[in-house]
């Protein structure tokens, strides 16, 4: 297994686990224990969570997942252990999780720019990019497009598989058209980065650092009166998702959009491809087959073996946008136009070839 680079790295964790004794629990609370206690029970600071010990079995967290399940994995991406910046270059330790000097180094201090899964660099220097590094997802637009170069769009090819953007590509939904994190359309015009006002135009100024939760809504009634919760926000008016209701959240809009194409995909395997499509947010490859065509996902259906593979271009287009959404929770916040705008363009595509109803819905 590999060892910690540098006595730095070593010191950091060594520092963190002490704040963590009940020795020091004991003592009277400093803000630096509250910061390292709030950090523990975080889910960057989880080491039992599945993000950290999926490869406990394999001995290392191998070098293309390291950077952000290993806290000395991304050390080695940033370069803050004296290896070159921008890749890692050995396997990780598994069950080490984002700890404290991971992110407090002078090299995630220096970052200036973020470059996305679908090669677009951005400019970023504030406290956010080092949260850019791993919320960015994993695969772009120009991944799917890269797969269904020059195939029919209905037409079922055995050589397509599902395309999983990854979680939490928060950073990619919220520079939207700029990076392409979702699936576009041609022809189409997509919303650009979502800003917010100054004082909560950073992930750190909406999540706090340490905990990761989202900030008290006593900071946002501020602007947006009358709501007791961030999902009742809505700043765009109209009604997208043909409910008729334009006064509920944009949350709202986007969760019915985004069930109407969750309908979509499953109509468009059983006429189209002829097979039923069922999805599961659980298990990985996520679409399987729906071997008793009920919608659901049962027991022995969210299996490898039974992933869905009767993919079309035009169904796997969609089903990658339906993922994209699906694993950004805070796409409402992040960037609700891009959110809506990938969801209606799905919608309208999967129409073309079911007849899908599209009426009462409005692109944003």
């Amino acid at each position: 297994m590999p060892i910690f680079r540098n006595s730095f790295l070593a010191l950091g964790v060594v520092f963190c686990a002490s704040l963590a004794t009940p020795a020091a629990q004991a003592q009277d609370q400093s803000p630096l224990t509250s910061i390292v206690e709030d950090w523990i029970a975080s889910p960057h600071g989880n080491r039992a969570s599945e993000s950290f010990i999926h490869w406990n079995a394999d001995g290392a967290v191998p070098e293309n997942c390291a950077t952000c399940h290993s806290g000395p994995g991304l050390m080695d991406f940033l370069g803050a252990d004296g290896s070159m910046a921008g890749k890692v270059d050995a396997p990780a330790p598994t069950g080490s999780p984002i700890d404290c000097v991971a992110c407090h180094n002078k090299a995630a201090s220096e970052i200036e720019q973020i470059t996305f899964p679908s090669g677009e660099m951005v400019t970023e220097t504030g406290s956010s990019a080092i949260c850019m590094v791993c919320h960015q997802g994993r695969a772009s637009a120009d991944a799917v497009n890269a797969a269904v170069d020059g195939m029919d769009d209905d037409v079922i090819n055995g050589d397509l598989g599902f395309i999983n953007v990854h979680y939490s590509a928060a950073a990619a939904t919220l520079f939207g058209g700029i990076v392409r994190g979702g699936y576009q359309y041609d022809g189409k015009v997509y919303a650009e980065k979502f800003a917010h006002v100054p004082d909560f135009n950073s992930c750190t100024t909406c999540h706090e650092p340490h905990t990761t939760k989202t900030v008290a809504i006593d900071q946002c009634t501020t602007c947006h009166e009358d709501i007791d919760t961030a999902r009742a926000i809505r700043t765009t008016p109209g009604d997208f998702d043909g409910d008729g209701d334009a006064s509920e959240g944009i949350s709202a809009e986007i969760a019915t959009l985004h069930d109407k194409l969750g309908d979509a995909i499953t109509l468009y395997g059983s006429e189209l491809a002829g097979q039923p499509i069922v999805y599961d947010s659980h298990a990985y490859p996520y679409f399987f087959n729906d071997t008793n065509a009920d919608g659901t996902s049962n027991g022995d259906e969210a299996a490898f073996p039974n992933r869905y593979q009767s993919w079309t271009p035009r169904l796997l287009r969609a089903a990658y946008n339906y993922q994209f959404v699906s694993k950004d929770s805070g796409a409402y916040a992040h960037n609700p136009r891009y959110a809506m705008q990938i969801l209606y363009d799905s919608l309208e595509d999967l129409a073309a070839s079911t007849d899908g109803d599209m009426s009462g819905m409005n692109r944003p």
